[in-house]
């Protein structure tokens, strides 16, 4: 038994109950939900529980936590207006919607839009962060708890491309990536009061990932990669504790922890092995590669959705391809799972259901017509997918 086994980071457990979804790519970040009676077959009128219209674009995913499910969504000539809404998960009705100007610049690739970084609920509210450096807090009535305008603290923020990484929660602490081309950093932001508790500094770089946290025997730490390296924080302090250069290229998909294995994607991926302060390269595979979307870990096989279209499956242990099998389209959301199916949704808004393990068998192809970039959502046995003109929940049993 090793001395210091990494787990991911049990106060998750805290932070979203089983059938929770509460931050971007579920309760872990692993894209994975021990949900069941998830669906295999749907269109735009078969298996939809129900359907909610949104008032403008975004490409950040839903998140459910406690009966309701929170999106966010950006609009206006200068794609300055910031909205964010909040759903009853059960029957799809409107419970709050909130909107408010951006304060930092709007430039970005027609691709993306100012609401990229997927928001992270809790049982107080949710946390929103946009690509503008615009950040909120409300309670989940709607009530703004608090406001930062992270440009107004820091004048030198700014991504041309535009920004897409999301915070993350650590008990009271709000984790806040903000690397780019100006004033770089990680930060960990009061839960209560909006107010930082640490801030450390960064390089300046465009970098569109999402944190970990992680349980280190028993202290816990912020995983942060940028590039080709991963570095490890103190999630109590932000004092950095110990960083591992990976190679490649990196800077758009994140990382999949599980145990103590890291799946980090860059060029491919390589499978890292975290004990203590250091990371040990175990395999590493040019051939899962996987785009704009983050690699799945499942059932012990990991899958990565190419760019062009190739679904392919390794040994997690090994990293030796079981199979590639294509999908329809091009995904830039990541991959979920769960029920033994795997999800991968296109930009067009179709998702392929594939059955996992290793051999290929694709289940289903189920089309929705229209643009997809978020990562679908799984909770209550449905799975919540956002597109570009409304929120749909698949699946599962209907409100009484």
């Amino acid at each position: 038994m090793r001395s210091r086994c990494l787990a991911v980071l049990l106060a998750a457990a805290a932070i979203g109950r089983a059938d929770d979804w509460p931050r971007f790519r579920g309760p872990n970040g692993t894209g994975v939900s021990a949900e069941t009676g998830l669906p295999v077959k749907w269109s735009k009128t078969e298996n939809v529980r129900w359907k909610a219209d949104l008032p403008a674009r975004g490409v950040s995913s839903p998140v459910v936590r406690a009966g309701r499910v929170y999106v966010t969504c950006s609009s206006g000539a200068k794609d300055d207006r910031l909205h964010a809404l909040a759903f009853d998960a059960a029957t799809g009705k409107q419970l709050w919607h909130r909107q408010f100007a951006a304060t930092g610049g709007t430039n970005c690739h027609p691709m993306t839009c100012m609401a990229a970084p997927t928001p992270v609920a809790d049982d107080t509210g949710v946390y929103a962060l946009f690509a503008t450096g615009d950040l909120a807090a409300f309670d989940a009535d709607g009530t703004l708890r608090w406001y930062r305008s992270l440009v107004g603290d820091y004048p030198t923020i700014t991504n041309q491309v535009g920004m897409a990484s999301s915070p993350v929660l650590y008990e009271d602490r709000l984790i806040v990536p903000m690397d780019n081309n100006g004033e770089s950093f990680l930060a960990a932001v009061d839960t209560k009061t909006g107010k930082n508790l640490w801030k450390t500094p960064r390089k300046r770089e465009i970098n569109w990932v999402t944190p970990i946290v992680l349980d280190a025997g028993g202290k816990a730490e912020v995983l942060f990669s940028q590039g080709g390296e991963l570095t490890a924080y103190y999630a109590e302090t932000g004092e950095k504790r110990w960083s591992h250069a990976a190679g490649g290229q990196g800077g758009i998909p994140s990382a999949t922890l599980v145990g103590d294995m890291l799946y980090f994607p860059t060029g491919g991926v390589v499978a890292l092995r975290v004990e203590g302060a250091s990371a040990k390269e175990v395999w590493r595979s040019p051939k899962l590669q996987t785009g704009m979307s983050s690699p799945l870990v499942y059932d012990g096989v990991v899958y990565g959705a190419s760019p062009g279209g190739v679904l392919t499956a390794a040994d997690a242990a090994t990293g030796k391809v079981l199979w590639q099998e294509r999908y329809k389209g091009a995904a830039h959301a990541s991959p979920v799972a769960g029920d033994g199916k795997v999800y991968v949704a296109n930009e067009a808004g179709t998702v392929s259901v594939f059955k996992a393990g290793r051999e290929a068998e694709l289940l289903a192809t189920n089309e929705l017509g229209d643009e997809t970039l978020g990562t679908p959502a799984i909770s209550g046995g449905c799975l919540y997918i956002r597109t570009k003109s409304a929120l749909y929940c698949i699946g599962g049993k209907a409100a009484n």
